[in-house]
């Protein structure tokens, strides 16, 4: 079944992971997995109930400089790069990408005619 079109993923952008955690925790009952990613970081899955309720990311002055704390979505698409072959013509620009995760899927961070920055993602076949 293609969930194409849909929302697949929201993200937790921070500056303090450990201080978010906390919240999340204290506050949803959220538990947590921290995943050593190749790219050498750390990512975090939130869980509710013991299932996936989204990722949190700590950002860093290199890539993310001047970005306020945010959460930031994403969305599933049926061919990533058709898709983003489609976007300058409707008035918006790929920002990132497109790029694969190892195990997870391809994204593309694109900006939208209005100005809206969002993800999208083609997640791998399971």
């Amino acid at each position: 079944m293609s969930n194409h079109g849909k929302f697949h993923w929201n993200e937790l952008m921070t500056w303090d992971a450990g201080k978010a955690k906390a919240f999340y925790g204290e506050t949803l009952g959220w538990t947590f997995d921290d995943v050593a990613m190749p790219q050498g970081f750390t990512y975090t899955i939130a869980k509710a109930g013991g299932e996936m309720a989204g990722g949190i990311m700590q950002m860093n002055e290199q890539q993310h400089q001047g970005l306020p704390e945010h959460w930031f979505s994403y969305i599933e698409t049926d061919d990533i790069d058709a898709r983003c072959a489609k976007v300058e013509a409707a008035g918006g620009s790929v920002i990132n990408g497109p790029f694969d995760v190892e195990t997870v899927g391809r994204f593309a961070i694109v900006r939208d005619a209005n100005g809206a920055m969002i993800g999208w993602i083609t997640p791998e076949q399971r």
